[in-house]
């Protein structure tokens, strides 16, 4: 398989498979992401994930304001709806915090969050003091899809996406996508892919780089 074949196959960004609209910049997208993205964070099934959100969206639980309105039994019954039993009462209490305190520090607002960053790192140490269960994994996946949106957005790759550069001999993510002309979220995405679904598996798949 070609590059450009690899990326345009594997590398659908997760935002847009949930029909997320990042590209408008309205808090409210940049919010539905970030609790997707809490989800995906997990070590759990992509597709469970992804049920799970959907079962929010359902209900309508998307915003900072909602999710704490829910409260902790109304999280856990989501979760469960969703396929996320494994981690539900963990990950209900630690999304009131997160939201909580994402109401009480910055009015609910992401957008203002990144505007009261004063560089990349900064964001991120502001998005992990926003509650435990934040770390480096759920910065990386939520920031992934957030380049080209928020100027301040550059994370640094995490383990999976570097298993994937290290087997296909890509040193610096930004660099290599700029010199072959790709999206680099796109990539990032397929890199994602390949390290999950193909490398840790021992599964191969044959990428030609030229």
């Amino acid at each position: 398989m070609k590059l450009k074949g690899f990326v345009e196959q594997f590398g659908e960004p997760f935002s847009k498979m949930l029909e997320i609209d990042l590209e408008s910049r309205k808090n409210e997208e940049i919010a539905k992401w970030f609790l997707a993205s809490i989800l995906y964070s997990k070590p759990i099934r992509e597709s469970s994930a992804t049920s799970t959100y959907k079962v929010f969206k359902e209900r309508g639980v998307l915003t900072a304001s909602k999710i704490v309105e829910t409260g902790w039994e109304g999280l856990v019954y989501i979760l469960d709806e969703g396929g996320y039993a494994r981690y539900d009462f963990s990950t209900a209490e630690r999304l009131l915090v997160i939201f909580g305190n994402l109401q009480n520090n910055y009015n609910g607002d992401l957008n203002h969050l990144h505007t009261s960053a004063t560089d990349s790192r900064d964001l991120e140490r502001r998005l992990k003091n926003l509650g435990k269960g934040i770390g480096d994994t759920t910065v990386a996946v939520f920031l992934r899809d957030m380049r080209g949106v928020w100027s301040k957005a550059d994370p640094t790759p995490s383990p999976l996406v570097r298993l994937a550069m290290k087997k296909l001999k890509i040193e610096d993510l930004r660099k290599f996508a700029k010199a072959n002309r790709l999206d680099i979220v796109r990539l990032e995405t397929a890199l994602l892919r390949l390290g999950k679904d193909f490398i840790r598996k021992g599964k191969k798949l044959e990428i030609e780089m030229k």
